[in-house]
């Protein structure tokens, strides 16, 4: 990267200096007039009816305005105080019976943090205790408890399609897919392999933990929100309180991450009823440990079953994909799907059986995570495909080689070919490795592993741009800054498509108010959808600019072509005017301003958005670990990752998304689960929930981003940022196989696991 590219990239970045310098306003730091604070009261049971909650004592206490229960919710004015984005199975607080271990049961607001705290304290709750299950496979079991009688499924609300739950039992979504002829297939293989690899729950770990702030009054409600999803929380809202769309603002300051965790609705509905309640504004800020509490990566168990033919190419796949969901849906059925799709891999398989099924379960609610449902699905076929390979005497990389697609071959019939060369990603991270630390020579503990995903993304956005008479460019859009550089972007698109000073252009904070709708942040989404919103904007306005040229100084269509903005101006035949001037002679005075609007529908380039996945994610991933045969220790020696993203936007952002994911993924393959005993949450804090240090990164780390310019964003960009995560925890753990042959199928590959697999290979090898 030159040093103007690198000043470029930095430039678009304003919120660099404002998180430094610590001005940057997160909704943590906001202060409204009238606010009270929140704080709220969570089960200790797994599971439970709720005979009486006593708050009098508590509602006695100074600085105690109001405290919400489940029996305020039969005065909501929206008629019902059930929510969801799947199922409507979620009440605002609990109403009658409680969950799981954290389950808010009453919320308080008060003058301070404090006497709200105090207060908690002074709630007399009697719960009578159910059974419960903590594992998918005793929600499922014969007179297991049932956590909800029933399961409203709600249609294309936040998805497209709707949740199929089975009723009368636990089961919130059951998906099935076949194509080609799976039981010919497997009648007439070489060989079938048959196993079954478990993924935990995963903790979002945000820097920042979930806070709300609403103000509710009588015909309007007012949020300032953490959420990924302003639209989201501004249409559950509307619909919960009974108040208008338009009269329901939801204002989304700097995010402090949140890698789908505040993706969705999440704390939002509580807090506005609690606001309304009170009839203040109230502010809830929970902890890191009530963040743990709110919701996590769905875990699963996955179970596959391959053929192959003599000469191991992929002749069919079973996969059969089984989630632990959690208390509430949320967007699980949706995860769910995606794992079973995701576990096919980027591979040749002409008969496909694919089956989801998710469950409630008294645990912690399981919510969208960083390409949902592909860590659990990319964890379980890339570990057999280097199972295969070893059994079939083929090296791991040229047998993924001789079964991978080619680009503009499909994966699965139903969805859009794939848009790019994976092989080509596959070998350029191998000859990465290679220049990094040598040659493979069969002694280096050495594992890789590659993915394929489908976006859930909805190709529904907008943007609005208003060039102002001095040249100065402010952008409007609903695209939420979460850390992964979306307003730099938005610059850096509008400065290129108007052809001014980057330094000249600004992008607006969002709020529902001003800026236009958007689906939401996640999904690999805010480059392409939002900047292919900004870009089809800023051509409205140069459109706008040319027509009022040839309006001045007269023209037809194809003069208005030669004419083109400079900066803070215009240029063509006639010369080069300012634009104040160029406003002057049209409309007499020199101000104004021109607006443009970009919009993005599944109807885009002649309805090319309206096919799934907009674009495909994919990466390579190839790794070194050292082992401590002793202890059991992983260290992750070296790591390269490749993806092509199309066109790079802002080179140091996006490769820090890429290696952000990457470690990410380090995270989930060797420390990262929530652990549960009798129900309850053993490892909530974080003193024993470990995520990766920096001391535990790679030594060496690199990331290839290959530019083919054949994206559907702006420039030819793809999404970008969640690709990487997925290759890690098969890598290592073929790393593992390959130099140890140990074969794990659980993770995370933890000191202790790794170091019992030991024992029991070299028990299994004594004479």
């Amino acid at each position: 990267m030159d040093v103007k590219e690198l000043q470029r990239n930095t430039e678009a970045r304003s919120d660099y200096l404002e998180k430094v310098t610590g001005a940057a306003k997160f909704a943590s730091d906001l202060v409204i007039p009238g606010m009270l604070h929140g704080r709220i009261l969570r089960s200790t049971v797994p599971h439970g009816r709720i005979r009486s909650i006593d708050i009098s004592a508590a509602l006695a206490m100074p600085g105690v305005v109001a405290i919400l229960t489940g029996a305020d919710l039969a005065r909501l004015p929206g008629g019902s105080p059930f929510w969801g984005l799947s199922l409507k199975d979620r009440p605002v607080i609990a109403i009658d019976r409680v969950r799981y271990v954290g389950d808010p049961i009453a919320a308080i607001a008060a003058v301070d943090e404090f006497s709200a705290e105090e207060a908690l304290d002074a709630i007399l709750v009697d719960i009578e205790p159910l059974p419960y299950v903590t594992t998918s496979a005793e929600a499922m079991e014969a007179g297991a408890p049932i956590l909800h009688d029933n399961m409203t499924a709600l249609g294309d609300f936040y998805f497209r399609g709707k949740a199929t739950p089975v009723a009368g039992s636990n089961i919130f979504q059951d998906y099935a897919y076949e194509s080609g002829q799976p039981e010919q297939a497997f009648a007439r293989a070489h060989r079938i392999f048959e196993d079954t690899f478990s993924f935990p729950m995963v903790f979002h770990y945000a820097m920042e933990p979930h806070v709300v702030i609403a103000d509710c009054r009588d015909d309007s409600l007012e949020l300032w929100s953490c959420g990924q999803t302003p639209t989201a929380v501004q249409r559950v809202c509307s619909d919960l309180f009974g108040i208008a769309l338009a009269q329901v603002r939801v204002h989304s300051p700097y995010v402090g991450g949140g890698f789908g965790g505040k993706a969705s609705v999440k704390i939002d509905p509580l807090v506005a009823a609690l606001s309304w309640k009170a009839k203040r504004p109230v502010r809830v800020c929970l902890s890191i440990q009530e963040s743990m509490l709110t919701c996590r990566r769905l875990s699963a168990d996955i179970s596959l079953k391959t053929a192959v033919d003599a000469d191991g190419k992929l002749l069919a796949k079973s996969v059969r994909v089984v989630m632990n969901g959690g208390a509430y849906a949320d967007t699980g059925p949706a995860v769910a799907i995606k794992a079973a799709i995701r576990a096919i891999g980027p591979y040749r398989i002409p008969n496909l059986r694919l089956e989801a099924v998710a469950v409630y379960t008294n645990t912690v609610p399981g919510a969208a995570f960083r390409s949902i449902g592909g860590p659990q699905g990319v964890w379980a076929t890339e570990s057999q495909m280097d199972i295969m390979a070893a059994a079939l005497g083929r090296d791991p990389i040229e047998f993924r080689l001789a079964n991978m697609v080619e680009k503009g071959e499909t994966i699965k019939p139903d969805l859009r070919a794939l848009d790019v060369d994976l092989k080509g990603a596959l070998r350029q991270a191998a000859d990465a490795m290679t220049a990094l630390a040598g040659a493979d020579d069969g002694q280096r503990a050495r594992g890789m592993a590659v993915a394929a995903t489908d976006p859930g993304i909805m190709p529904i956005g907008s943007a609005i741009v208003r060039l102002k008479a001095d040249g100065s460019v402010r952008v409007l859009a609903n695209t939420v800054e979460i850390g992964q550089g979306t307003r730099g972007v938005q610059r850096l698109v509008a400065s290129t498509a108007l052809n001014q000073p980057l330094q000249r252009v600004t992008a607006a904070e969002p709020d529902t108010e001003h800026a236009p709708y958007d689906w939401g942040t996640g999904a690999s989404r805010s480059t392409v959808i939002t900047g292919l919103a900004v870009e089809l904007a800023c051509a409205d306005i140069v459109q706008q600019v040319r027509q009022m040229a040839i309006d001045v100084f007269g023209g037809d269509a194809t003069t208005a072509l030669t004419w083109e903005l400079c900066e803070a101006g215009v240029t063509g035949p006639q010369g080069t005017f300012s634009l104040r001037e160029l406003l002057r002679r049209f409309q007499g005075i020199d101000s104004g301003e021109f607006v443009g609007v970009g919009r993005v529908t599944p109807k885009t380039r002649q309805g090319d958005f309206a096919i799934a996945p907009l674009f495909w994610e994919t990466a390579a991933g190839i790794c070194e670990i050292e082992l401590d045969e002793d202890t059991g220790a992983i260290r992750l020696a070296r790591y390269v990752s490749a993806a092509d993203v199309g066109r790079v936007i802002n080179r140091k952002a996006a490769e820090g998304q890429d290696e952000g994911a990457a470690i990410m993924g380090l995270g989930h393959a060797l420390s990262e689960q929530y652990v549960y005993e009798d129900g309850q949450l053993i490892n909530g804090t974080l003193f024993d929930y470990h995520v990766p240090t920096l001391d535990e990164s790679p030594h060496d780390m690199l990331t290839l981003l290959i530019e083919s310019g054949d994206g559907p964003g702006p420039g030819g960009a793809r999404g970008m940022g969640e690709g990487a995560i997925l290759p890690v925890a098969p890598a290592i753990a073929n790393a593992l196989a390959r130099s140890h042959g140990i074969r794990i199928r659980e993770l995370p590959l933890t000191p202790e696991r790794v170091w019992r697999a030991l024992q029991q290979a070299k028990h299994a090898n004594k004479p």
